[in-house]
């Protein structure tokens, strides 16, 4: 197990195992590819010709190296091909007992300190291992698709692994130029155990009509920054992967969070398995293909019948950054804005502050002095909610606390003109609380925009059972012309982002109670496993563990799910005052500034 691993055997040449041969190959290890079938033999030996015709055209590599590396790979259908491997990597369906075959046969067939390493994303590494002839020599090696762009890799040791051979495959991963990350054998490891629990709620959401799969997607990419949605990536996984890896995750933690939801297991029966069907969630062009194709269940751009309201001027109430990021939006589109605070003084710090926002893009050539000049002379600072009163659309962006909320809009109930629009801009509070504050619930609507306003693109619209459908239309109409992305959700905790991204988030601080896994280990695994943005632990300490906590309680509150409750470590820091960057301290610690 000390000697270099430079003949690699890889067993089953699907999507992965074509990924990880490709990988190997290019980075010089003899690579010895088997699948039974011969069809999937030759498509893996086309992919890796694609891929380096592709890599000579773009000039990362020569012609010539493209043919040493076509000639390190070779394909059998005989197990007996690995005799004289270092290393096997069994990427075979997912099933133990499918595993379990391959590992059996490879126990009479390899070299004794040959190191025989699993792909799964959710069996047990270590009852693979205890059905081996020699268990100390099997570990878990577990790469993310596609495998030539991902940079992760788990490695995942048993109590009876050889630590030889966590250090000859840990080796391995860095001379591929990936980054290994040490994990124990736990259904999920660190990525897919925080991911598909995201995943499933995403789907359950989806069943319950609760908004459509293109707003679900939408709302993670724009609100989050994801390179795709759930649903979507759901769909690219496998639901039927994605159904047995929840499966083996709930058995392990018995958490309703990973109980697979209903809709999984009857795409999965019917066939519906995603991309590689042709259909799961959406329907493509042809199996294997990832061109989206309408089908029956695309949706109206607008549940609405008719037109809106006419919108020709805005009131924001509010002096924060979030209330000055919105009236920079609808201001930038050619809306009147009344910028109504507390105090004159804090509507003039508002408008000031807005005015520097617009002087950076001026300075950054992302619009003309003339544009800003204009811009600024359609804000109306006012120290007063009594500048609303002829406005077409009031909408709050006050202190996220229910009380003052509903203070405010019985004050702009008797303040704005009948028909104009009154929108929260709440992101865990009830509108129909705030609705209920006023004489006409009806003219109430929620429009939860993402901070900094200016830059994020989402806006969830919050309708409750009052709304009126030409509120909701002209909401919808208005949203467009300020050039964000509207999606449609009903008046429940979390709307659709925070009730996907929380509870996500408490996970992972659960696996850093539980010493499963370090900060950076976990953050590392979601940015190079999952394509994330920032790390779970980078993402809590910005946003603020304080407000983090309040949006878990208020989402336990709602759904009453145990698996919901917010974990100990999280509510210990707030109580510590560690709430992140904000106070110099969270689950890292800051510089001050």
């Amino acid at each position: 197990m000390d000697t270099p691993l430079s003949t690699i055997a890889v067993v089953g040449l699907g999507t992965m195992g074509t990924g990880i041969a490709d990988v190997l190959a290019r980075a010089g290890r003899e690579v010895i590819g088997i699948d039974i079938s011969d069809t999937a033999a030759a498509q893996a030996v086309a992919a890796l010709e694609a891929s380096t015709a592709r890599a000579v055209a773009r000039e990362r590599i020569t012609e010539e190296e493209r043919q040493d590396v076509l000639a390190r790979f070779r394909t059998f259908s005989d197990l007996q091909a690995a005799a004289e491997a270092d290393l096997v990597i069994e990427v075979v369906p997912e099933s133990y007992e499918a595993k379990q075959e391959v590992f059996r046969a490879l126990d009479g067939i390899v070299r004794p300190d040959a190191i025989l390493a699993t792909g799964t994303n959710a069996l047990s590494v270590t009852r693979l291992a205890a059905d081996s002839a020699h268990p100390e020599r099997v570990l878990g090696l577990h790469f993310f698709a596609p495998v030539q762009a991902m940079k992760l890799v788990e490695v995942v040791s048993s109590v009876l692994t050889d630590p030889r051979a966590v250090d000859a495959v840990t080796r391995l991963a860095q001379d591929l130029g990936k980054e290994p990350v040490a994990v124990g054998d736990r259904a999920g490891f660190i990525a897919d155990g925080l991911l598909f629990g995201y995943l499933n709620q995403a789907a359950a959401m989806y069943e319950a009509k609760y908004a459509s799969r293109e707003d679900i997607d939408a709302a993670m990419r724009l609100g989050c920054g994801l390179p795709m949605g759930p649903l979507a990536l759901l769909d690219l996984v496998g639901v039927d992967t994605a159904r047995t890896v929840l499966e083996a995750m709930y058995a392990a933690s018995h958490d309703r969070l990973h109980a697979p939801a209903p809709i999984l297991k009857q795409l999965s029966e019917a066939g519906l398995t995603g991309r590689k069907a042709g259909r799961g969630f959406y329907t493509y062009a042809a199996p294997g293909s990832g061109e989206v194709v309408p089908d029956a269940l695309t949706p109206s751009a607008s549940a609405d019948a008719g037109g809106g309201r006419e919108i020709r001027s805005v009131g924001v109430a509010g002096s924060g950054t979030m209330a000055s990021g919105i009236a920079e939006v609808f201001a930038k589109a050619g809306y009147a804005v009344v910028l109504a605070a507390r105090s004159q003084e804090k509507a003039d710090t508002a408008k000031a502050r807005i005015a520097k926002s617009l002087a950076r893009s001026v300075d950054k050539g992302r619009m003309t002095a003339e544009a800003r000049d204009t811009t600024l002379g359609l804000i109306t600072p006012a120290g007063s909610l009594d500048a609303f009163a002829e406005v077409d659309l009031a909408v709050e962006a006050v202190a996220e606390d229910l009380a003052v909320k509903q203070e405010l809009f019985g004050r702009l109930d008797k303040i704005c003109k009948p028909g104009a629009v009154l929108a929260t801009t709440t992101s865990s509070l009830p509108v129909i609380a705030c609705a209920r504050a006023t004489s006409r619930p009806q003219d109430v609507i929620g429009m939860h925009f993402f901070n900094p306003a200016p830059a994020m693109k989402l806006v969830e619209i919050v309708r409750t059972v009052l709304t009126a459908d030409d509120v909701h239309a002209t909401v919808r109409e208005v949203t467009a012309k300020i050039r964000k992305h509207p999606v449609d959700c009903g008046d429940r905790a979390g709307f659709i982002v925070n009730a996907l991204l929380f509870p996500y988030l408490n996970n992972a601080v659960k696996m850093v109670q539980e010493h499963y896994a370090t900060l950076d280990d976990i953050d590392a695994a979601m940015k190079l496993g999952g394509g994330y943005p920032m790390g779970p632990f980078e993402l809590l300490d910005v946003v603020g563990l304080d407000v983090s906590l309040a949006i878990e309680q208020v989402l336990h509150r709602e759904f009453r799910d145990p698996g919901l409750a917010p974990a100990p470590l999280l509510e210990h820091l707030v109580a510590a005052g560690c709430l992140g960057r904000k106070t110099g301290r969270g689950f890292r610690e800051y510089a001050r500034r």
